[in-house]
């Protein structure tokens, strides 16, 4: 990555452009046309830097429930087991850990009722039990990644 890279990640993390032409605002403020800055963004996805570009909204103030999964997943069919886990839209991420319970996902749903029968369906595909662990309290924290230091 070079400087101009930097400077495209700094603006897009927290102030993406809300305008008709956001590509043209960013090169504006760093100083290239709109086309480099387009394909700069492409070539930072591709290369896996940018692994997602996309709103944050608050789950709970929409209405909807969030709650940490996990799931003690024999070895043999970690692959399976990720594979249908993936397959639902309200999982935001998941992660492999060292552990007894070796898997553990977040899943976003309208309601409990629909995290349940999520979750009843993941273990009915898998048969792997998982564990819903919704929070009591919500702790958020925001992480700006400063590319200049």
């Amino acid at each position: 990555m070079d400087n101009y890279d930097k400077k495209i990640l700094d603006i897009i993390q927290s102030h993406f452009p809300l305008t008709s032409r956001p590509y043209e605002e960013v090169g504006k403020q760093i100083g290239l046309p709109e086309s480099d800055v387009l394909e700069r963004v492409r070539d930072l996805k591709k290369a896996g830097v940018i692994r997602r570009m996309g709103a944050n909204f608050n789950s709970n103030t929409l209405g909807w429930q969030s709650t940490l999964c996990a799931a003690s997943c024999p070895e043999d069919k970690i692959d399976e087991f990720v594979a249908e886990v993936n397959k639902h839209d309200g999982v935001t991420h998941n992660y492999l850990r060292e552990n007894e319970f070796n898997i553990w996902f977040a899943l976003i749903a309208p309601d409990m009722d629909a995290v349940e029968s999520i979750l009843a369906s993941i273990t009915k595909a898998t048969g792997i039990k998982v564990l819903n662990l919704p929070a009591d309290k919500l702790f958020k924290i925001k992480v700006d990644f400063k590319m200049d230091k």
